[in-house]
């Protein structure tokens, strides 16, 4: 949909993570045939990245996950009406845990995809 919605003379270019899907041979041969798609990838572990994610996680937990929705619009109203609120009074997103302890888990993690490989 996104090919056929945008104009043909501008180029897409796509923020995407680092997983290994947006490198498979089928997304590359792809990739090839549309060339006006670029795909830019995000550092691993990306900061803000997360934050995003976190955004989009709240959103689940605080008002998908608590309401029912009888088709998309209601659901896209519902996220609206979402973002409206919180943005009526915002706060700033605070990180709790404390840098040791991600390092930790970076750690743990990075020696877990190591071993796998």
């Amino acid at each position: 949909m996104l090919d056929t919605k945008t104009p043909k003379r501008l180029d897409l270019h796509l923020i995407v993570d680092n997983y290994r899907t947006h490198k498979h041979p089928v997304v590359n041969e792809w990739l090839e045939a549309h060339p006006r798609f670029h795909l830019h990838f995000t550092p691993t572990s990306s900061s803000w990245l997360n934050l995003v994610e976190r955004y989009f996680a709240e959103i689940t937990r605080k008002r998908i996950r608590r309401g029912t929705f009888r088709n998309v619009s209601e659901l896209i109203a519902a996220i609206n009406e979402y973002v409206r609120q919180t943005n009526a009074d915002p706060k700033p997103f605070v990180w709790a845990a404390k840098a040791n302890d991600i390092l930790k888990k970076v750690a743990k993690c990075r020696a877990t995809l190591e071993a796998a490989h």
